[in-house]
């Protein structure tokens, strides 16, 4: 009697060791798509946006403009406030959405100090007046 036979001459071993076979070649191609498609994200970076020039478009709504501003940076540095930035924790290029009485203004650090973003990118002088940026240096 042969050992990988049962009592009645059927040879259970060769299914067996076909489906092992069929599994372990589709593992070898699933994880061969799996390596692709790591190496392809690697080369396309899901941070497109950022970098990104935003340009100005007159008509846009301006709080929406300076959203998708800071998207394109990596956000709000440090977010909505009445209050200012501890200045020595402040880097240059951050940014903070200042909330004065009037409404908001958008700021940007830039060389040394807190600036209208406006002024420091010159997207067009009428975003100036917008909400508080008239008197954010009162």
């Amino acid at each position: 009697m042969i050992l990988n036979q049962n009592p009645e001459g059927l040879d259970y071993q060769k299914p067996f060791i076909g489906v092992c076979m069929k599994l372990f070649k589709l593992s070898i191609v699933v994880i061969i798509i799996m390596l692709l498609l790591a190496c392809a994200e690697k080369k396309q970076p899901k941070t497109e946006i950022i970098g990104t020039e935003i340009k100005w478009q007159s008509g846009m709504d301006v709080e929406v403009f300076w959203l998708s501003y800071v998207e394109s940076k990596g956000g709000l540095t440090w977010g909505r406030s009445a209050e200012y930035p501890i200045y020595n924790q402040v880097k240059e290029g951050d940014t903070f959405m200042v909330e004065v009485a009037q409404g908001p203004c958008l700021m940007e650090f830039f060389h040394s100090r807190w600036r209208r973003a406006n002024d420091v990118r010159r997207w067009d002088d009428s975003i100036n007046q917008y909400g508080g940026c008239p008197y954010v240096f009162d």
